[in-house]
């Protein structure tokens, strides 16, 4: 009886996994930014999972410090824009170590989600972006992040440097939640402690800015952990201003990047994850 019990459970829970992946965009590969268009696929890539690194894409905006296209025609539904940064190599990066480090079943490849496609955003509980001085959504992709935010979905931000980014990034922000303030994560919140204790936290600084390249830029700044938080307290968007921490999952098998670096980062995103999954 509990055999049968057993097996009839595990049927319901594949075939909720089965309809869930029924109704996702299919897996396409886009052009990066950081020409990593050769990166093998992994053999189990096609295999459905109770969790999968999505990316959000989204158009640039006019002001942006990658304006000028890298590839094509420019257009950020075909990649090749501000949004590819770091992918997918530091998304395939980071679902090994969810794998590793977690009992979260993880997919082990990421998923490209376009906010212009239906419903698909609502598949995933868990989004990551990164340049986020570099992002322009209009009225209607505000208004269907907003509604993915408040419906219980979770977004990551990441890289982006200085007043003038920041002045981007919350141009966009204003548009997702203009009543809603962008807050410093106080050190006892539950994201900072969910798997890893993170009280000690330090600026992570992207394989780009190592030997005091491109200084301008980091200069001067100071990480902060920010967030947006629901009428119930739970965090929506996590905020990492003044940090690469997608380079952190980029460059964590580089040997010439320090790993410290990579050793706070990959615990913010797992905490992320798991907080995103239990919250």
């Amino acid at each position: 009886m509990k055999l049968r019990l057993a097996l009839a459970l595990l049927g319901v829970v594949l075939a909720s996994v089965s309809a869930v992946s029924a109704f996702q965009k299919p897996f396409r590969v886009y052009r990066s930014m950081e020409a990593y268009d050769d990166i093998p696929l992994p053999p189990d890539y096609r295999e459905p999972s109770e969790f999968v690194f999505a990316r959000l894409m989204y158009p640039q905006h006019p002001y942006s410090r990658f304006s000028r296209r890298r590839f094509g025609s420019g257009d950020w539904r075909e990649g090749g824009t501000s949004w590819t940064q770091d992918y997918p190599r530091a998304d395939r990066h980071f679902a090994l170590v969810m794998r590793r480090l977690s009992r979260v079943e993880t997919r082990s490849v990421e998923q490209p989600v376009n906010l212009e496609d239906g419903d698909d955003v609502f598949n995933y509980p868990w989004m990551a972006a990164g340049e986020m001085g570099d992002w322009y959504l209009n009225e209607e992709m505000a208004a269907k992040l907003r509604d993915y935010l408040l419906r219980g979905g979770f977004l990551m931000l990441d890289d982006f440097w200085g007043p003038e980014e920041y002045g981007r990034f919350e141009e966009s922000m204003r548009r997702v939640f203009p009543d809603r303030p962008v807050v410093d994560i106080e050190d006892p919140d539950p994201v900072f402690h969910v798997i890893y204790d993170l009280d000690q936290r330090y600026q992570v600084m992207g394989e780009w800015s190592l030997g005091g390249r491109q200084n301008y830029r980091t200069a001067g700044t100071v990480a902060h952990w920010m967030g947006i938080f629901d009428d119930h307290h739970r965090l929506m968007v996590v905020i990492d201003f003044n940090s690469d921490v997608g380079d952190s999952w980029e460059w964590a098998d580089e040997p010439r990047y320090p790993e410290r670096y990579s050793a706070l980062g990959i615990r913010i995103g797992v905490n992320d994850v798991v907080y995103a999954m239990t919250h």
